[in-house]
């Protein structure tokens, strides 16, 4: 069974190990408001709810001149190289490559079913150069990684993402952690309270993800 993380202590982030991948494991974790992740450098499964949760505005993303411009240099693509992605945000060669076979796998099956999905910029001579994949349901969508092999390719991915939440109707972009990279762009902290209250009412939505 999985932990529920509003009884968890404050400013503690790991709230649960064990359980497994399967589809329903997942999205009744996202429901929740909780994702997996390894627990360092083991082969444990934990189960996370970060407090503070970082969270995209959806009003809020800053998109500076220079990513309007960079924007031009490629074309962006929704769900046509989800695994594809995946494997690039998994590269063990990145930095915290954590993303195993065992996460593709799953994935790709929520992927098949509906529930997860992939923005792409693509180089204008067809090359994938940049992505973010995430989980969909309801209002939420709910931010995994992103990658780029050039310069701001995935800076235009999550700004093409952004817009198509937008589009869609959906409320609350997850992305688990701020980072400098995402505070930049508009990120924000919310107490793990807060996130939870506005979880439960974006997964009260009905949102088609193919609908823009």
């Amino acid at each position: 069974m999985l932990p529920n993380p509003a009884d968890a202590e404050p400013g503690e982030d790991l709230v649960g190990i064990g359980a497994d991948l399967e589809p329903g494991t997942l999205l009744a974790a996202y429901r929740a408001g909780l994702f997996p992740m390894r627990v360092g450098d083991e082969r444990v499964l934990g189960w996370w709810s970060p407090d503070p949760r970082g969270v995209i505005p959806l009003d809020g993303f800053v998109a500076h001149r220079s990513l309007r411009k960079a924007a031009r240099r490629f074309e962006v693509r929704i769900d046509t190289a989800f695994t594809e992605v995946m494997r690039a945000c998994g590269d063990p060669a990145r930095p915290h490559g954590w993303i195993d076979d065992e996460f593709i796998d799953a994935y790709t099956a929520l992927y098949d079913l509906g529930w997860a999905h992939s923005i792409e910029t693509w180089s204008l001579d067809g090359e994938l150069v940049g992505g973010v994949y995430g989980v969909a349901i309801g209002g939420l969508f709910a931010g995994e990684s992103m990658f780029h092999r050039v310069r701001d390719a995935s800076k235009v991915a999550l700004w093409a993402c952004v817009e198509h939440l937008n589009a869609i109707g959906v409320t609350v972009f997850d992305v688990q952690w701020t980072t400098p990279h995402l505070v930049s762009l508009g990120a924000v902290d919310v107490p793990r309270p807060v996130y939870l209250e506005r979880l439960h009412a974006a997964l009260e939505r009905r949102v088609e993800w193919s609908r823009a």
